[in-house]
């Protein structure tokens, strides 16, 4: 089975749903035939990494004070917790994401996207820390037992730009506007950090229908 996965590393459900994949993966009995691949996906393609809080952006986007965006940001918090995550979103900070994307699409050919997207997303939601810059990624590439060399040169160069462009678009031929989104074996998708349930019953459904 292969499941693609569209997230943006900045998108608290992104990780909250993939930490309910990875529990609905854990008791699905096929686990070890599933091939899980990360589709880039950017909520901001524009956004440039000026260091502003979160909290600020969020305030801004949808035309309410801080104290409303903390609120927000706390009900996202308490479903985090939910699942075993601690998250501290008052502590980050907006910026680009292609150049995480590109570093994981390059720690996808090594077989090694899943170690980096849990040390991104740790580290951003978790100890908000920086994913933006090119010094930031290298540390947390190496966290994640890649080469932080070889990742320098990803991002000096031009590698995956294209490849980060692909994925959105082929999200947007699935109908997705917004992540987590996931697709299983090109026949079933879930939309959103949708409850456990829902994943198990995606998984069952997925299975059955590549035994047919």
């Amino acid at each position: 089975m292969r499941i693609e996965c569209w997230s943006d590393v900045v998108c608290p459900w992104c990780y909250i749903g993939k930490r309910r994949l990875d529990e609905a993966l854990a008791a699905f009995p096929g686990r070890d035939d599933v091939e899980i691949v990360h589709r880039a996906f950017q909520l901001d393609p524009r956004a440039v990494s000026e260091g502003r809080l979160t909290i600020e952006v969020i305030a801004e986007k949808y035309g309410m004070d801080q104290a409303g965006a903390a609120t927000m940001m706390s009900n996202v918090s308490e479903v985090a917790a939910s699942v075993g995550l601690s998250y501290r979103l008052d502590e980050t900070v907006s910026g680009n994401t292609r150049d995480a994307h590109r570093l994981l699409l390059w720690a996808q050919e090594q077989g090694q996207s899943a170690d980096l997207l849990e040390v991104l997303y740790s580290g951003y939601f978790e100890f908000g820390r920086d994913i933006f810059d090119i010094d930031s990624l290298c540390d947390l590439a190496s966290e994640a037992g890649l080469d932080p060399r070889a990742a320098r040169a990803v991002l000096a160069g031009t590698s995956f730009i294209d490849d980060v462009a692909a994925d959105q678009a082929l999200a947007a031929q699935f109908g997705a506007t917004g992540v987590p989104f996931f697709v299983f074996d090109r026949a079933y998708g879930i939309s959103g950090a949708q409850p456990l349930e829902a994943f198990v019953a995606t998984l069952s459904k997925a299975a059955e229908g590549s035994t047919a």
